[in-house]
């Protein structure tokens, strides 16, 4: 990553990404179901699978990180 790049916003990065998703037309569904799959992929990884934990990380109750897991067929 360059420097250049870790020197922007968070809002920034985004800006950037959207764009390339716009310009590839991917439509808004799928790009936050790949959204919400990187959180939970990431989110999985630091906390070891332990689910409170990646619920409480993510700001979401544990049901609803459930819902999501299956949603995304996340078979860790």
């Amino acid at each position: 990553m360059s420097e250049e790049f870790k020197a922007l916003t968070i809002h920034q990065k985004l800006e950037i990404t959207i764009q390339e998703m716009i310009d590839r037309q991917i439509a808004l569904h799928e790009a936050l179901a790949e959204v919400e799959l990187i959180f939970l992929q990431l989110a999985e990884k630091k906390y070891k699978g332990k689910k409170v934990k990646m619920a409480e990380a993510l700001g979401i109750h544990r049901n609803t990180l459930h819902h999501l897991l299956k949603k995304h067929r996340f078979h860790r």
